[in-house]
């Protein structure tokens, strides 16, 4: 009797129910990362546009570029904003620094631009040859930077984090097994708890391209591009049919064992290269994007049932001055005349 005196009622709950169900499972707004190490990209603006005609919803930008920022003004957009690495050792030394790096990069256009994170260091571990120097300065980075969010009263906005990698996690097969070991934990324990304490997400930069061929003894292509038949791993009572929420779930796992197991984890990067390299097609590449696009949209991982996952493309263009690999250069979605490599949808 009661449910039928009130049965607008419940039919509003129940609406509102699917409309949270789908912001939060399905719906999920897909970013791309906008890199500028190119002597031929378009102009910020045109950035910009391309963006909203494609209706791109997030960006990601690796320096606080003035032109980048004032063409966002208005434009909706969500930002990751990142620290570069260099900068980190003066943003650790003197917060008076990390404010006034706050105050001309973030509350001078936080009026009508949509700053989502900040990203204190790209890929910086211990074990990295090429990071390793940065390790000390991460985490009193970060605290600067909080600090001067919070004296800027934008710390609900706008939350603290660094982007990490996969090659933070060892012992990643199964997924379950995923853990840091003692060269990695002294550096990112602290970090999560830190997470932990703000209420922020870690970043993670998950590539299955290098994982594959990486180890294509043990990887097959299939499952690295989302293609493959049925279960391809079977991890206690989880099911695994692709690489990349295998490569996801595996830092989940050690999230869970350094007093992280409530971290969300925000997708920075993931991309696939389409020339340097055999398997870098553009066949294989507009299926990984292609895929990934659908899967994120619509799911979740196996260790993370109904949490979506918020993922950034690697990378909006062709970059022909990055250093490294030849495949380095050719992650872009579009080409530097903004025609569209793949015709892909991002909506």
């Amino acid at each position: 009797m009661t449910l039928t005196r009130n049965k607008p009622l419940v039919l509003v709950l129940l609406l509102v129910f699917a409309i949270m169900s789908y912001l939060t499972i399905g719906g999920q707004s897909i970013g791309v990362c906008y890199g500028g190490n190119g002597d031929n990209l378009p102009s910020p603006s045109d950035v910009i546009n391309l963006y909203k005609s494609n209706g791109i919803g997030s960006m990601r930008i690796y320096d606080p570029n003035p032109d980048t920022l004032q063409a966002l003004r208005g434009s909706g957009i969500e930002l990751i904003l990142d620290v570069p690495n260099p900068h980190l050792e003066s943003l650790a030394a003197d917060a008076s620094a990390a404010a006034t790096w706050v105050q001309d990069n973030v509350v001078n256009y936080a009026s009508d631009v949509s700053f989502r994170y900040i990203a204190v260091g790209n890929e910086v571990l211990p074990t990295s040859d090429s990071t390793a120097q940065y390790v000390d300065y991460v985490l009193p980075a970060m605290k600067n930077i909080q600090s001067a969010i919070r004296s800027a009263g934008l710390q609900d906005q706008i939350k603290v984090s660094t982007a990490t990698y996969s090659g933070v996690v060892s012992n990643s097969y199964p997924p379950s097994h995923g853990s840091f070991d003692d060269g990695v934990s002294s550096f990112i324990n602290p970090i999560i708890n830190f997470l932990v304490e703000n209420d922020s997400p870690l970043l993670a930069n998950i590539y299955p391209y290098f994982s594959y061929t990486g180890d294509k003894q043990n990887i097959q292509l299939p499952y690295a591009l989302f293609t493959a038949q049925g279960v391809q791993v079977q991890d206690e009572n989880l099911q695994y049919q692709n690489l990349f929420d295998a490569l996801l779930d595996a830092l989940y796992a050690a999230l869970e064992k350094a007093s992280g197991a409530n971290l969300r984890i925000v997708v920075s990067e993931s991309g696939w290269p389409s020339e340097g390299d055999t398997d870098a097609t553009v066949d294989n590449a507009k299926t990984y994007y292609t895929n990934l696009i659908n899967h994120v949209k619509e799911g979740s991982t196996p260790r993370r049932p109904g949490q979506a996952i918020e993922t950034y493309l690697f990378a909006m263009f062709d970059e022909n001055q990055k250093g490294g690999l030849e495949t380095e250069k050719h992650f872009g979605l579009f080409t530097p005349n903004q025609e569209s490599k793949y015709q892909i949808s991002f909506s």
